[in-house]
């Protein structure tokens, strides 16, 4: 869609009342290729394109949506949201207009989208990974190895005369090993991803990859069932930060503030947590899987530091959350897609690296739980409160660690085990994921060091 036509699809919005006016057009091609084992078996591909339409009355955000871009079907979108638009509304200011600073020329990837399975790498990846993992025990029962790739162009205009346009891509390798033994099952698998396209899988090593899949599910085969109480619990890096990103980014964000869904609502610049941490949600670390260009709203992204030192300091934001909640613009506008309108979201969220080194935590702990790798889990949104997997975790006794366990889950509220984040270690690392919230999936990042929580419920055998 060129300026000219998106201008008088506003211009109508406008003369029918709207505040403020805003298009999104999209087309994103994407592709997966499964194989399961040994067998590929799945290919597919496609192409999706469409027009989102946002008005806001006062307060209120009216959103629909449309697969056609003829300018009679979009006038006629116009005129649906017109007629259910609100009477007697609020007023709303909606703050200063997106400027024109340029987006960030490092984030930009020059990428290569697939073509023939058999000539882009994906084909051998996964070959490569099934035979690897199976290289390990002859107790691996199966292995699964996925491909999924994205690209997405887009374009955003906007009744303050915004023209801006994104071009995104994603590509991720998962590979899920089951090992099997006297009929006890465990499963280890690993999924990196970053924002490039298919020569992510060049640098990628596929069968270092699917060695430690293998290795984690081969070796909680021999785990004994985890014991159940209240205890210290070393959490591993990478993937440990879900628990974060779950129980406590989510409330940090203006779309819960909004809702009055979070325990941290009237507590910017108290202190929240312990000294030693500090939680960052950062969209402009190249490469990264949830980092973006701009946001869903056209907003150039940046670095938004959300607790300094235990101190609550921000909230994630969007255009309503930032003009609702009286906080600054964060850039964290997204959406999955044009079918959906765009709300405060994660993008790259990690508790940012600390100064204790592993032996020390260890020391420190004496008797507890080492959860090397997090699993699965849910989350209650509005109370905060976890229920999370260990899918890797052995018992330290004395400082040492000793024999692996199964079956360990880590329970609690979010607000409640920040403050017993005690100790923060040095090595950081980031893993991707997909975040489900009201306006659809969206590609982030968790991550973390390894940090000690003093104590926290561990459920498993009592």
């Amino acid at each position: 869609m060129d300026a000219f036509r998106a201008a008088r699809i506003i211009d109508l919005a406008r003369t029918r009342g709207a505040d403020f006016a805003e298009l999104f057009v999209e087309e994103t091609q994407f592709s997966s290729l499964l194989l399961r084992d040994r067998k590929i078996e799945s290919a597919t591909a496609g192409t999706e394109f469409g027009i989102g339409l946002r008005m806001i009355f006062g307060s209120q955000v009216l959103y629909g949506h449309t697969s056609r871009e003829e300018e009679e079907s979009l006038f006629k979108l116009v005129e649906d949201l017109a007629g259910a638009r609100p009477r007697g509304r609020s007023h709303l200011d909606l703050g200063d207009p997106i400027d024109g600073k340029p987006l960030p020329e490092k984030l930009r990837s020059r990428a290569i989208h697939p073509g023939d399975p058999m000539l882009d790498g994906r084909m051998e990846a996964v070959r490569k990974a099934d035979e690897a993992a199976r290289a390990v025990s002859s107790k691996v029962a199966q292995v699964s190895a996925t491909v999924l790739h994205r690209h997405s162009r887009i374009a955003i205009f906007n009744s303050e005369g915004l023209d801006a346009s994104d071009d995104r891509t994603w590509t991720r390798m998962t590979v899920a090993v089951v090992a099997e033994d006297g009929g006890q099952r465990q499963t280890g698998s690993e999924a990196p991803g970053l924002r490039r396209g298919l020569e992510f899988l060049v640098d990628l090593d596929v069968q270092k990859l699917a060695t430690v899949a293998a290795d984690r599910a081969v070796r909680m085969l021999t785990a004994q069932p985890a014991p159940a109480g209240e205890m210290p619990v070393l959490i591993g890096n990478g993937f440990g930060g879900v628990i974060f990103h779950e129980a406590c980014g989510h409330p940090l964000e203006t779309e819960a503030l909004r809702r009055k869904a979070t325990p941290f609502a009237g507590r910017i610049g108290e202190a929240i947590a312990q000294p030693c941490l500090t939680a960052v949600d950062d969209g402009t670390i190249p490469d990264a899987w949830g980092s973006l260009d701009m946001d869903d709203e056209g907003s150039p992204t940046q670095k938004t530091t959300l607790i300094e030192k235990g101190v609550l300091r921000t909230f994630l934001s969007d255009r309503i959350g930032a003009a609702e909640c009286g906080v600054p613009r964060s850039g964290s506008a997204r959406r999955e897609s044009y079918r959906y309108a765009p709300v405060s979201r994660m993008r790259n969220t990690f508790i940012a690296p600390g100064e204790s080194s592993m032996d020390d935590m260890m020391r420190s702990m004496n008797n507890g739980l080492w959860a090397v790798r997090m699993g699965g889990g849910s989350v209650n949104p509005a109370t905060g409160e976890f229920n999370f997997s260990v899918e890797e975790g052995y018992m330290v006794r004395g400082g040492k660690v000793e024999e692996p366990v199964r079956g360990a889950t880590l329970t609690g509220k979010g607000h409640e085990i920040l403050p017993r984040i005690r100790m923060v270690g040095s090595d950081l690392e980031f893993a991707p994921g997909t975040c489900g919230a009201s306006s659809g999936l969206v590609p982030v990042c968790v991550g973390q060091p390894s940090i000690l929580v003093d104590p926290i419920l561990v459920g498993g055998r009592a």
